[in-house]
């Protein structure tokens, strides 16, 4: 058997509702070297017999059941069945447009097997986007080279899981999807980029990627803002400047304890926390001092974790570490 350049990986469980519709949008690539390898994960609804229609009517479409039960089970089982050199993840109920794979190809051939390739994506149906979508959207569509990617992997996840494109094999030497507890897609990216993987993107929009209540990420509590943290804080040492494990936090509301306490469990040591406010002093939180922007003025040693999800705030706080000559990745991290 030839082997496709790309297969597209597509697990699915009581998808009825929209998978047709995707499988359209695959069948439509321009890009033909394809395989859809579509993984049952215990359907009980009619999305197994939609599955079969297709693989009756185009032979490049595969049909498997997983071999165990969940997500992270049937992306491994699809995995290890797929046979194309590079995997084009989806989702059942989402939409490819039809430059998706033959862009994303083009660009992760020229960057070779240690990269994920995403697109800009668009979210719908557009009257239901609430505001928080829309800026999430906005922010990650706006991060397209390499160095831009990195440097915000610990704000949130940069690359929507249903528009990743990455090297089959490396996937697989590296363990496949690890994560049943936590996001097992964020885990995945931060994981690759401790060894040594690049992030890059299509600057277009080549996915329309569908909200509706019963997204996964909306009813999972693997997918809460504390899974985030824990994962944040797993991955944080990693960041050179972040290697001595000793930190100010930028912060003292909800996210920056919620983080630090994230950060204590992995072994972190926190300075202080830094408030804007000045008159705080004696204040503890998280058994370590609470302090004013004036604890940074003559200048640290000590990276700065900007842990502030506020509106404007992580702008405001890099903004007031660069005009103290910190540095971005050198002497602090934005993480919210």
């Amino acid at each position: 058997m030839i082997s496709p350049a790309v297969s597209v990986l597509l697990p699915f469980r009581n998808a009825e509702q929209y998978f047709n519709e995707a499988l359209v949008s695959i069948a439509g690539q321009t890009f033909r070297d394809i395989e859809a390898v579509l993984i049952n994960d215990n359907s009980d609804d009619s999305s197994v017999l939609i599955a079969e229609d297709w693989c009756s009517k185009d032979s490049r479409f595969k049909l498997i059941n997983s071999t165990g039960t969940g997500l992270v089970d049937a992306l491994n089982t699809g995995l290890e069945r797929c046979i194309g050199k590079w995997i084009a993840r989806m989702d059942a109920d989402d939409i490819s447009l039809p430059h998706r794979i033959e862009k994303q190809h083009r660009l992760a051939e020229s960057m070779g097997p240690m990269t994920v390739v995403s697109c800009q994506v668009r979210s719908f149906p557009r009257e239901y986007i609430t505001r928080g979508y829309k800026l999430y959207e906005h922010w990650l569509n706006s991060l397209t080279e390499p160095e831009e990617i990195e440097k915000n992997l610990f704000i949130e996840s940069p690359v929507p899981h249903p528009s990743a494109f990455f090297h089959r094999q490396n996937i697989l030497d590296e363990g496949g999807y690890t994560e049943r507890e936590l996001p097992e897609d964020y885990d995945l990216w931060l994981r690759l980029w401790s060894r040594g993987y690049r992030f890059s993107r299509v600057p277009e929009v080549l996915l329309r990627w569908r909200d509706h209540a019963d997204r996964l990420s909306r009813t999972s509590s693997a997918y809460s803002l504390t899974s985030f943290y824990m994962l944040k804080a797993k991955y944080l040492e990693h960041v050179p400047c972040m290697s001595g494990k000793t930190v100010y936090m930028a912060g003292s509301g909800q996210t920056a304890r919620r983080l630090g306490k994230c950060l204590q469990n992995n072994g972190f040591h926190i300075e202080a926390f830094i408030d804007p406010s000045e008159n705080r002093g004696g204040v503890l939180l998280r058994g370590r001092p609470v302090m004013g922007p004036g604890a940074l003025s003559g200048g640290s040693d000590i990276p700065v974790v900007i842990a502030s999800r506020l509106p404007g705030a992580r702008k405001s706080i890099m903004e007031f570490l660069d005009r103290l000559g910190f540095v971005e990745w050198e002497n602090y991290v934005a993480c919210s």
